[in-house]
């Protein structure tokens, strides 16, 4: 049964006392979600189907992204609280909308496939034994041991994504220099300029070029993950917030879902500015210039060997035949070193994704609905980690037995990602213009950037939706 949200509370600011690289972790954990999907999948093999003409996309995407990521910022550093809290002060409606949303999106384990037939590729070879189900479900198991050690779920989070992200540059990077050469930059970035060009074709329909835009980036509810991140890493008004901690180490104590307002006094005023300042910061260097370079090493790499050789990835066997890039200059161990690569590009989304989906269901349910709010957060999130790992290894099994690609789950995941970003981002502009003091509320060119965004994926979701119905009505 519904429940209404309490009131959000009084408190002040709390001063911001710490450098940026004492702060730093949120953004990293936000390239971590992002590299496992457009990077990594969709842009890469974009970039080998039709070289530079579409890279002006994937930039974009990201850039409108970090502008939608600073309005979540906005709202958790100045209340606390996650983006969903805010939506569901709104309109309960908004409530089943993401649980409908998150629904479909458990039934697609993407990454988590993606990993498991590379593990098996990288043991085994392509014809190893196993179904993608099997591997899909070490993946997950070995992903809920990582999150239940330590005491406090986002430490492990954060130092073990930033490691592996750390590992995928300094790779990458080798990759780039063994395969490319600065004239070969150079026409990859001339590529950026081809703003407005789209290539389509039978296998790359208007959808799935929603889908890659949408995946330029983290997409669909990801980018409203970040406000946990920055919640539990102490920042703003995240203070008087209880961390959430592993329910198989410690009880959870205080409320971890409803947030606070300050008064809009001077000294309040200068606190949220000086706070904000990082949430910029980390936008703008991990988020959007990370991202971005860590994408382009990707798509580089594709553009080098693939493209001019005509080889798009197959896809059913996606990672795989990305991996070519490696062993023309290396033979089969250079193959090989890009699948670990691969591996841990994958792995690092698989574990930043599951803790920011299990963190998503348990703020919905708990926050809105009678029953889960009897049970503490922790352990709510202990029951959804098991059963949403469970669902994702059973989705794959079906979908797999209909021979649906990890491509496939990919694609379609990224366009029902559109269709969310479509619905939340112009109500968080609106939530943060409406309820937040006015020393916090966005400013002319955060508005103008954040409706440039609301704009593009609702005319998006709007066409895709016409073209769909056009299509039935033809058919």
């Amino acid at each position: 049964m519904p429940i209404p949200i309490p009131k959000l509370g009084s408190e002040n600011l709390p001063a911001h006392n710490r450098s940026f690289w004492q702060l730093a972790g949120p953004g990293a954990i936000m390239i971590g979600l992002a590299i496992g999907s457009g990077e990594m999948v969709l842009w890469p093999w974009i970039t080998a189907k039709f070289g530079t003409t579409m890279m002006w996309a994937a930039v974009l995407g990201v850039f409108l992204q970090m502008w939608i990521n600073i309005e979540v910022g906005r709202w958790a550093v100045a209340t606390g609280e996650s983006g969903f809290t805010g939506f569901a002060r709104i309109s309960k409606i908004w409530v089943y909308f993401f649980l409908t949303l998150m629904l479909v999106g458990a039934l697609l384990p993407g990454m988590g496939r993606a990993v498991g037939s590379s593990l098996r590729i990288l043991f085994f070879g392509v014809d190893g034994p196993g179904a993608d189900w099997m591997w899909t479900a070490l993946v997950i198991a070995i992903t809920l041991s990582i999150l239940f050690g330590p005491r406090r779920i986002y430490q492990t989070v954060e130092r073990s994504v930033g490691l592996m992200v750390l590992f995928v540059i300094v790779g990458m990077l080798w990759v780039a220099f063994s395969v490319g050469t600065w004239g070969d930059v150079a026409d990859m970035l001339a590529g950026v300029a081809n703003v407005g060009q789209i290539e389509l074709d039978e296998d790359f329909t208007f959808n799935r070029f929603f889908g890659a835009f949408v995946f330029g980036g983290i997409g669909g509810l990801g980018n409203l993950y970040y406000a946990y991140y920055l919640r539990d890493k102490g920042v703003g008004m995240g203070q008087h917030i209880p961390q959430l901690l592993n329910p198989l180490r410690e009880a959870q104590r205080g409320n971890s879902a409803t947030g606070f307002l300050f008064e809009n006094t001077k000294e309040n005023a200068s606190r949220f500015r000086s706070w904000f300042r990082f949430v910029y910061q980390d936008q703008a260097i991990f988020f959007f210039a990370a991202n971005v370079f860590t994408m382009f090493l990707f798509m580089f790499g594709a553009l080098v060997v693939l493209y001019p050789a005509g080889i798009v990835p197959a896809e059913s066997q996606i990672i795989w035949d990305l991996a070519l890039i490696l062993e023309g200059p290396m033979g089969p161990a250079g193959r090989y070193l890009f699948l670990v690569i691969g591996i841990a590009v994958f792995f690092s989304s698989v574990l930043a994704g599951m803790d920011g989906g299990i963190r998503l269901w348990v703020d919905l349910l708990h926050s809105n609905f009678e029953r889960p709010n009897r049970v503490p957060a922790n352990k709510l999130y202990l029951r959804f980690a098991i059963g949403l790992g469970l669902l994702g290894v059973a989705s794959t099994w079906f979908f797999e037995t209909f021979n649906v690609s990890v491509l496939d789950f990919f694609f379609i995941g990224a366009m029902l990602g559109g269709f969310a970003m479509a619905g939340y981002v112009p109500m968080l502009l609106y939530m943060n213009l409406k309820y937040l003091p006015e020393a916090a509320r966005p400013r002319p060119l955060n508005i103008v950037m954040t409706g440039i965004g609301a704009a593009t994926y609702i005319s998006f979701a709007v066409y895709t939706v016409i073209s769909k119905i056009t299509e039935l009505i033809g058919s």
